[in-house]
This record gives C-alpha cells, structure tokens and sequence, in this order.
C-alpha cells in the first residue's frame, strides 16, 4: 500500500489507516480477542501502518488488544491513542489537566506494550484548561520521548490555532465523509495553510454509506448508533437517497459504495488519511481496495453534483455529544 505524509509534520502513515474502536466499543458486544488480533494482523498483512485507539474505547480494552496484536510489528507501525475524559469514560465528562494526560500517557504506554505514543491526540477540547496548557504538557512528553507527535480531535480551528503555537499539531482526526462535509468550510481550509494532516474517522458514515444499512436494520442494545439522531428510523428512511445515488457510481467504477465514498475522500487532499474501521476480514479488504481507485475529474464532478441534489437528514451526534466538538 502507498502511503502518506501528515501534513508537514513528517509522519508517514499508509494511505489507509484501520480505525480499532468498533473491535471493543461502540458498536455492540466486544469482539472476541483472538479474532481481533485476527483481523488486526491482516491489516498488517495488507500493508496498514497507522492503528487507532484510545484509553476511553471499552474504556482501555481496546489498547489492551492493539498492545497484544502489534507487539510483534512494533517497529513497522504507527500507533495513535488518546486523553481526555475523566477515568478514560465519556459518560464522566472532559478532564485534560496536565496531571491527567501524564496518568493516561504512562498508563497507555503499558497496555500497549511500547516506549513510545506515535500521536498522541487530545480526544475532545477541555474548555476548562486552556489549550495552551495541554500542548505545553505534550511537549513535555514529546521532549521525554514518550509521544513523538501531537494530536487534536474535533477540535475548532481557533483551538488548532492556539495549540500549533506552542508544539506543531501534526494531525486533527474528525468525523469527514460524504455524508459530512462541514469541515471543507473552516477545518481544511486552516490545516492546508498550518501544514497539519487530517485524519477522518466514520469515513464510511459509521456504517451507512457501504449499502449495509437501510430503515429495518436493528441494531444491538449497546449500539451507540441509538442514540445518532441520523440513525432514527425516518432519517435512515430519507437518507437511503445518498446510498442509492453512491451505489449507481460504484457500479460505474465496478467498484463498491465503501470503496467509492473513501476514494472520493483520498481524493481530497494528498494530507489527509482515513481511518475507516470494522470487525471483519472480507470488509477490512475491501475498504484497503479503495486505495487503487483512481476517482477522474469527471467522476468527482459527477459525485459532487449529486450530493448536491440531496440534503442529509439528521443530526451526527446526540445533543449531549454535540456540545463536545468544534470547540
């Protein structure tokens, strides 16, 4: 697999990352050890370098798992966690002191089995610590030699701003696909000119966007996706127009919906990297397919103007978690 480069930062990553939340968190039961390391070794096995986790996903199981899985590949890949909620749990609220990033960085090293965090990120801006503070502790850590680079998730361009001052950010990882392009207005536009990479999380809409997924679907109890406004039944309804439109495309390119709508995202920019995610051998390769997907100038115009024509029903994230981005 080809790769890439972060932005400025010097980071290289494979041009498609594996996004590890789902082997433990988030969307229903855990899936079972050995068949996580599984799947995570057939990435390694079809070129993937860039690994995503983070403390707050089982909470810590799923480092757990990636320190198991990669230990023999250490040396080959690139591991990105991350801080920022109080005890590594969502449901507790934010907490980004510098005492809390040295906990969860020590404590992270650990349960990945390494000397070192490639990216490490801030999960979601702390407005009660400035964000001056938390870059000032990364790059303490960072001089120690135990992060090499500095992260934000879903953080605001004025908050990338100030935090790029004090340590270079390398990466911001948020939610971008075709079915949210709200960081085309601010967050690219910021990042291009700061030379940081963009790393894109849900790039297959958390499920949506392969086909997979229409208004019947249930999903189990502990499915996050319950609590999307997106995922409500009506809007699952609304929005199968966006799938359909993706799905006559991928049958012009004899290519599938997935693999059309992370190439239209590789397509982008040459800095950004998605990290579509899945607990699934046969779906692990067939995202990694979308790689060798040339989109032409003619396929992208034909996207775009379809897009166009649909407006996307639903809000992405519950109110709760709404107030936690573009901070």
């Amino acid at each position: 697999m080809k790769k890439r480069k972060l932005g400025k930062s010097g980071l290289e990553v494979s041009t498609l990352g594996l996004g590890c939340m789902g082997l433990s968190f988030g969307y229903g039961p855990a899936t079972e050890t050995k068949d996580g390391i599984k799947l995570i070794h057939a990435a390694v096995e079809h070129g993937v370098t860039f690994f995503d986790t983070a403390e707050a996903y089982g909470p810590f199981t799923n480092e757990e798992l990636l320190g198991e899985a990669l230990a023999p590949y250490r040396n080959e890949v690139v591991i990105a966690t991350k801080f920022g909620f109080k005890e590594g749990k969502p449901t507790m609220g934010l907490d980004s002191s510098p005492e809390r990033i040295r906990e969860v960085a020590e404590a992270a090293l650990k349960r990945l089995r390494t000397d070192h965090i490639d990216l490490f990120y801030q999960h979601r801006v702390d407005p009660n610590v400035p964000i001056e503070d938390v870059a000032g502790t990364v790059k303490d850590l960072i001089a120690e030699g135990k992060v090499k680079y500095f992260g934000l998730s879903e953080a605001g361009a004025d908050s990338i701003r100030k935090a790029h001052a004090v340590q270079p950010v390398a990466a911001l990882q948020s939610e971008y696909s075709l079915w949210w392009r709200e960081p085309e207005k601010d967050i690219l536009p910021t990042l291009e000119e700061l030379g940081i990479g963009f790393v894109s999380f849900s790039p297959l809409g958390k499920g949506f966007l392969t086909g997979a997924i229409n208004e019947n679907t249930l999903f189990d109890k502990t499915d996050f996706r319950n609590t999307v406004p997106r995922f409500s039944e009506e809007n699952r309804k609304a929005n199968q127009a966006l799938v359909d439109r993706l799905g006559s495309i991928a049958s012009y390119k004899d290519a599938t919906p997935a693999q059309v709508a992370l190439a239209w995202l590789l397509a982008q920019k040459p800095w950004i990297v998605p990290i579509p995610g899945t607990t699934k051998i046969h779906r692990l390769k067939e995202n990694l397919g979308a790689a060798d997907i040339e989109l032409s100038v003619y396929d992208l115009t034909k996207i775009n103007q379809a897009l166009s024509e649909i407006e996307v029903q639903g809000h992405r994230y519950a109110e709760q978690m709404q107030k936690m981005v573009n901070r």
